[in-house]
């Protein structure tokens, strides 16, 4: 398994020996690098060659809009980070034998904020309904795809739900986020429903004789990993026939932006989410205004005519 921790500590070294910036600069490369060390880990990408370019755009995707800090990051600060993992992938390049470089074609200049990527309500319904409920493989996957969307999850913090965390009586669950922190997140009754299928005909065959750690999502291997999960959504969105490359994130970024289309307030999707700052749940309402103004622009009868 590769030692993500040393690679780093070798290329700020090596930073510190090229370069002829401040302690503030190598700072900013470690910053920028454990961002991206940290949505490797998330996704169960274990190896730098295993990167793909779909990778690196999902994880511009959550950079932009400020999963992996605080707050969206400005045209600079992600021009910086970009510039930064580019300078990574050189340094894997040339001292650490890795052979790819999937962030080559990738630019940071640009005249605005990347929004979210997010399925419509009809997207995420033909998803949901490409699968064999009578197969216990395909009630698992249905029930991930289900939690994400219905809770808001990241990946992460579904690949690592604990059954003892769900309340089938109340209909939520607690989940662990980001830092160790704790958020109670409700669900829906068809959500309920699913997943006391699940419990009861689909994880028990699942699990056959494998030591039950209590995961809710598990596979014949044992827990699932948050990479199966990705390739679950994946494979739904090709059988649903859905254009372009679907990740398991667009789900938790629909989950917001479908909350706001229907009248919910800022705060509580800020809650659910599980975001430290207002600021990063209110680009959902930016996804919002575009949808609309699209809306207006290409259906209103006076959008194409002179203002007089």
């Amino acid at each position: 398994m590769t030692d993500f921790d040393a690679i780093l500590d070798r290329f700020l070294q090596y930073i510190s020996i090229t370069h002829t910036g401040s302690s503030d600069t190598r700072d900013a490369y470690k910053r920028d690098i454990e961002r991206f060390l940290q949505f490797m880990d998330e996704n169960g990408i274990k190896d730098f060659d295993a990167v793909t370019r779909d990778d690196i755009s999902e994880y511009i995707t959550a950079l932009r809009s400020g999963e992996y800090s605080s707050v969206p990051l400005s045209d600079s600060s992600f021009a910086r980070n970009l510039s930064s993992l580019k300078s990574f992938y050189r340094y894997l390049n040339k001292r650490e034998g890795v052979s790819s470089n999937p962030v080559r074609v990738f630019r940071g200049s640009a005249n605005r904020r990347k929004l979210p990527d997010y399925l419509t309500y009809d997207q995420v319904d033909s998803m949901l309904n490409v699968f064999d409920l009578s197969r216990p493989s395909d009630i698992r996957d249905r029930c991930i795809l289900e939690v994400i969307y219905a809770c808001g999850l990241r990946v992460s913090e579904c690949a690592g739900l604990q059954i003892s965390r769900i309340n089938l009586r109340e209909n939520f669950l607690i989940v662990l986020g980001k830092e160790s922190k704790e958020r109670m997140v409700p669900f829906y009754p068809r959500c309920a429903q699913l997943i006391r299928l699940y419990l009861s005909e689909a994880r028990p065959l699942l699990l056959g004789d494998k030591t039950d750690e209590g995961y809710l999502f598990v596979t014949k291997k044992g827990p699932i990993t948050s990479r199966t999960i990705q390739r679950i959504t994946e494979k739904a969105a090709q059988a649903a026939g859905l254009p372009g490359r679907v990740h398991p994130h667009m789900l938790r970024h629909s989950f917001a932006t479908h909350l706001l289309d229907n009248g919910a307030d800022l705060r509580s999707v800020q809650e659910l989410l599980g975001h430290e700052n207002l600021v990063t749940t209110q680009i959902y309402t930016h996804v919002t205004q575009d949808r609309l103004a699209k809306v207006i622009s290409e259906a209103h009868p006076h959008a194409h005519r002179d203002g007089k």
